[in-house]
């Protein structure tokens, strides 16, 4: 991933103080599973230590690891969307510190504060097109003849 699409690079100073004051710090061991595909995404997370590998169901194979987060960036655009359903997995890869974030109140803040919308919607959508490339660049790598 690119730093554009990190915290500090993505929103201005102001609108990141705002966002971390709602944060919760969390760890998790490394083998911890933050989420499954398929379930409920009420949440978000930005790491602040270790790694985070986001991984796709493959039908007879163990999960396809299609990229690897750390310092800075986002884990999680689903809770920004309807229907608000994971299309990844993820799971810390070392330990991992991060701030949690519930999505539902962060959806609120943007909806309150117009400048705050746009400048979540910019970083989530930077996060949600480097994704989308890094997912398609890996998988076909890993599927291709």
């Amino acid at each position: 991933m690119t730093s554009a699409t990190t915290m500090n690079a993505a929103l201005p100073a102001e609108y990141r103080e705002r966002l971390t004051r709602t944060a919760r710090e969390v760890s998790f061991e490394a083998g911890t599973r933050l989420f499954e595909e398929g379930r409920r995404a009420d949440r978000l997370w930005i790491v602040r230590t270790g790694t985070v590998a986001l991984d796709l169901r493959v039908p007879g194979r163990r999960p396809a690891v299609v990229a690897s987060l750390g310092h800075g960036q986002l884990v999680g655009w689903s809770w920004y969307h309807p229907p608000y359903l994971w299309h990844l997995g993820a799971e810390a890869v070392s330990p991992v510190r991060a701030w949690e974030f519930d999505g539902g109140t962060v959806r609120a803040m943007c909806a309150e504060d117009p400048g705050f919308g746009r400048a979540m919607a910019g970083w989530v959508g930077r996060v949600l097109v480097e994704r989308l490339h890094v997912c398609r660049v890996r998988l076909l790598g890993l599927y291709a003849p």
